[in-house]
């Protein structure tokens, strides 16, 4: 049984170790660790603590172990700190991190009511640094649309990012603070100082004001790839075109980027998979043994930023109902010259962001668009930009009408395999598609107007019912659309269908069976509802059967198929989880099947490649139904790299896996937020994607694994949910990161001899 003793609170400084992040502002210091008895306020999770001389005082060292889902140590005070409501104040500690390594590091702040912030950030080497997060979401920055803003005072401490989304909690009591790392490929240990709660400055009210140059960087930091003038922009393409049309394809590659000093086997004519020594591979259409290492997202789609202005057409917001691609997929909306005129601002806090946007007659105009929808954030539809498509004009030239974009896709493929990687990764701009110069994923949406289904954590919005036939109808739909892109080239490895499917997750049963909870809420009318009536009476036979098993008492069958509402309830008898299983089982294999048979009609030559699962919404009968139709399983894993506590089911479903979407950040970039996994600098970012790259090279179930994405965030955020991360290999002005590209190169040289090792007779 863990006792705890208060935490001692300080209002005197330790001038040894304690930084003063902002002067003129009261501190009150919640932990120097100076207390022999400190300890007793700590709880270790898969992790250890202890505390630990620092010259002259002490400090607090946490000893983080690799492959754990949770690792570090939580301080949970006996009493709720209490502070005054009428103030803001931020949480600011002292850290470093030991070893030659840096330290990814996500901290929790925990409210009187259990609400809790995660923000996130790396922990440098050497010498104690400040690092801070406002714990009260401020309304300009909710307001702003983007993910994390920059810092709204001058400080040198380092500002930590928000991982998820922006709210507003009240912080007035602090129930605790904890440090965390997720899923670590590697034993780390910091050191932290001085947890103290400091009173937030008054903010510049014009810190978010003029931040954009019309290049769309940074306008008021300067960092290693900013570009200052047209001219300079133009001599950069210049010498980078000069390099690549030096370049050759590295010399042990087939022409489809297999691994032609390895053994031939079967070809096909079109990419396969097949277990080959014991490691799952992917087989190119010349029999040659090929692993799948590239980029994804490389189109113009998720380029442009709302601008803060709107038109009076209404014309624009019109979405054709038989449409199969979603919004933010869409690439650029040409919007009519007198549509234009009727601009007017909508939200000038966003507007004032911008130093300088073209005037409708301008030459760069045509990269202006319009989105009719958002995910989420302050606006719902409006006028946006590509400053990234700006910038390539500006690179190339324009010769013919969007030639420009012509010279990118050559430079894009030059760049792809000049660099070593052997394909695309998925959401590619389809006119890649019949150049035959890189292998390629297609993809497909299931969007429509057919019946939802809720799990409880619908990020992206609600599951579809797969037992309405328009679910069916949808997938017929936009698979033949997929099918006439691709026209049965050889090219394309597989289809991806759906991303990121919000399938419940086993954190608790409510949350495993959230979609099936949904269902029995429902009515008679939902073609869902009436599947799970049709097993339930097939396995109980009699309401009373039912009742006994889950330990109700349901009057009638027709009283359960007017619905039943168990959403509120979290403990659940175990004929009622039985049951629970065999109906999500059934959701899961109608929703596979349905794709499944729809691409073996019509793209039979074709690897389906599922849904990208995201590692919060996944549960065993999920994947238990997949292995059943997919041909390789597919996740987004935003984590360090691939450990093997984790991924251990692999073993048991023993099928081929690719990971869809990773991506590290940092802040050296201009950016104000470095994404989902936090690097020191541009050099760390590198050693960090290729020990991620690595561990999934070496794991014999995995046969690709692909980076989100080829080029950063709008600096202003995407429109489509306003996230503004460093996560490109190139910039918004279309300037590789060098440290990524000699990293790259490095690892892609020696890929296949990773691998496979040494060439293997069959």
């Amino acid at each position: 049984m863990l006792t705890f003793i208060s935490v001692v609170f300080f209002s005197c400084k330790k001038e040894t170790t304690q930084n003063e992040v902002w002067s003129s502002k009261s501190d009150i210091l919640f932990l120097d660790f100076e207390k022999e008895d400190i300890n007793n306020n700590f709880i270790d999770i898969k992790g250890s603590h202890k505390i630990v001389k620092n010259n002259r005082n002490h400090a607090l060292e946490i000893s983080f172990k690799k492959d754990e889902k949770i690792t570090g140590v939580k301080l949970t005070p006996k009493n709720n700190f209490k502070l005054n409501k009428s103030k803001k104040y931020s949480l600011v500690f002292d850290a470093k991190s030991l070893g030659d390594e840096t330290t990814f590091l996500t901290v929790y702040a925990e409210n009187g009511n259990g609400e809790r912030v995660r923000r996130i950030t790396n922990i440098d080497t050497g010498k104690f640094k400040s690092y801070f997060f406002e714990l009260t979401s401020n309304k300009t920055d909710i307001n702003s649309g983007l993910r994390d803003t920059p810092k709204a005072w001058e400080t040198e401490a380092t500002h930590m990012k928000i991982s998820g989304l922006l709210y507003n909690m009240d912080f007035s009591e602090i129930a605790g603070i904890d440090f965390f790392r997720l899923e670590g490929l590697k034993d780390k240990t910091i050191l932290v100082d001085n947890i103290r709660i400091v009173e937030s400055p008054e903010r510049d009210p014009n810190f978010l004001k003029g931040i954009v140059d019309k290049f769309g960087q940074n306008a008021k930091r300067d960092f290693p790839i900013k570009v200052h003038s047209d001219e300079e922009l133009k001599k950069i393409a210049d010498v980078e075109l000069k390099s690549l049309a030096e370049y050759t394809l590295m010399s042990d590659r087939s022409q489809y980027g297999g691994w032609k000093d390895g053994p031939k086997l079967d070809a096909t004519g079109y990419f396969r998979k097949e277990k080959v020594d014991g490691k799952w591979a992917l087989i190119d259409p010349e029999g040659y043994l090929y692993f799948s290492i590239g980029l994804a997202n490389v189109r113009m789609a998720n380029t442009t930023t709302y601008t803060g202005i709107d038109y009076t057409d209404e014309k624009l917001y019109h979405r054709d109902p038989e449409d199969v691609t979603p919004e933010d997929s869409k690439g650029i909306i040409e919007i009519p010259t007198e549509t234009m005129k009727t601009a007017h601002v909508v939200n000038k806090l966003r507007n004032d962001m911008f130093l300088e946007l073209p005037k409708i007659d301008d030459a760069l105009a045509n990269h202006y668009s319009y989105r009719r929808e958002s995910h989420f954030g302050p606006i719902e539809h409006g006028q946006t930009y590509s400053f990234y498509r700006a910038n390539l004009e500006r690179r190339y030239g324009e010769t013919s009408k969007n030639s420009f974009f012509d010279k990118w896709l050559e430079v894009t493929e030059n760049r792809m395999r000049n660099w070593g990687f052997t394909s695309f990764g998925n959401w590619i701009d389809p006119a890649f598609y019949h150049r035959n110069n890189l292998p390629y994923f297609a993809n497909g949406w299931i969007i429509g107007d057919f019946q939802k289904v809720y799990s409880g954590s619908d990020y992206w919005g609600p599951m579809p019912d797969p037992f309405d036939p328009e679910f069916e109808r949808r997938v017929i739909k936009s698979i033949d659309v997929v099918s006439k892109e691709v026209e049965n080239n050889p090219w394309c490895m597989g289809v991806f269908v759906d991303n990121e499917r919000s399938w419940g997750n086993e954190s608790s049963t409510k949350a495993h069976y959230g979609l099936v909870l949904d269902g029995l809420s429902k009515g008679k009318d939902s073609y869902l509802k009436q599947q799970f009536m049709t097993i339930l009476k097939t396995k109980h036979k009699t309401i009373g059967n039912l009742n006994k098993a889950w330990k109700t008492n349901i009057a009638s069958w027709k009283e359960l198929e007017k619905g039943v509402d168990y959403k509120k309830q979290n403990e659940f008898p175990e004929g009622m989880v039985a049951d629970f299983s065999v109906m999500l089982t059934a959701f899961a294999t109608k929703y596979f099947k349905t794709v499944h048979d729809i691409l073996e009609d019509k793209m039979p030559n074709y690897m389906y490649m599922g849904c990208r699962f995201a590692v919060w919404g996944i549960t065993k009968e999920v994947r238990e139904s997949a292995a059943k139709y997919v041909d390789v399983f597919s996740y987004n894993h935003y984590k360090e790299g691939i450990g093997t506590k984790y991924w251990k089911f692999l073993e048991e479903i023993d099928m081929p896996t690719i990971i869809g979407e990773f991506h590290m950040g940092a802040p050296d970039s201009g950016l104000f937020h470095s994404g989902l996994v936090h690097a020191a600098d541009q050099k760390d970012r590198a050693n960090m994607w290729a020990d991620y790259a690595n561990s999934a090279i070496d794991n014999p179930y995995f046969v690709g694994v692909h980076w989100f994405q080829y080029l950063d965030s709008p600096l202003t955020g995407r429109a489509h949910d306003g996230e503004n991360y460093n996560v490109g290999f190139v910039s918004n002005t279309d300037i590789p990161y060098p440290p990524m590209i000699k990293k790259a190169k490095e690892v892609n040289s020696n890929l296949y001899t990773r691998r496979f090792g040494k060439k293997i007779k069959k």
